[in-house]
């Protein structure tokens, strides 16, 4: 069998699975300016984005235990997300119009995934300005393992948020993503 007879029984497999409803996450990956990007879907929304440093197969493996074990590749269904993200990373998109599904974050850490898009294209916010957004001004460490957690990094922009003194902080996708988003929207300006 080739690669291409592979590639073919592959793509019917994810059709027909969408046809009969049985893909609850529908993945694919992106190559972008910050490596290769997973992008998760339920019928939903989006419900995940990850770097390549948090490891895509791990990643597969939690979404398969945290909503279901039918996961299956299936780009097609997330061709939508993937064209808005090479819009954004070719500087012609500012914000993100696609469904969320926000079921892997909860709490607190929900309401301040929620206040992330708050924050405007070229401008961030401190952990703290988050924190009294939020409704809890003193929770500023817990708005920082919000943003870590956030299951749709750039989609929903926790990149925005930085430290009081305006150093970045910290940023899942590592401290040279951060800069390398931060650094996209300063140079296409507010």
């Amino acid at each position: 069998m080739t690669p291409d007879d592979l590639s073919r029984l592959h793509a019917d497999l994810a059709a027909r699975a969408a046809r009969e409803g049985l893909v609850d996450v529908a993945y694919r990956t992106l190559d972008g300016p910050l490596g290769p990007l997973l992008l998760a879907a339920t019928p939903a929304g989006l419900v995940r984005v990850a770097f390549a440093v948090q490891d895509h197969d791990a990643v597969l493996s939690d979404l398969a235990t945290r909503i279901s074990p039918r996961v299956l590749a299936a780009p097609g269904r997330l061709d939508d997300v993937a064209r808005q993200l090479d819009e954004y990373f070719a500087g012609r998109r500012r914000a993100f119009d696609v469904p969320l599904d926000l079921r892997l974050v909860g709490g607190f850490r929900r309401v301040v995934v929620e206040h992330l898009a708050d924050i405007g294209y070229a401008h961030t916010a401190s952990y703290a300005a988050m924190a009294a957004a939020a409704g809890s001004p003193r929770a500023v460490r817990a708005v920082g393992t919000a943003c870590a957690l956030n299951p749709v990094p750039v989609v929903v922009p926790c990149h925005r948020v930085v430290r009081s003194d305006g150093s970045p902080g910290q940023y899942a996708g590592g401290a040279d993503a951060k800069l390398t988003l931060l650094d996209l929207e300063t140079r296409v300006g507010a």
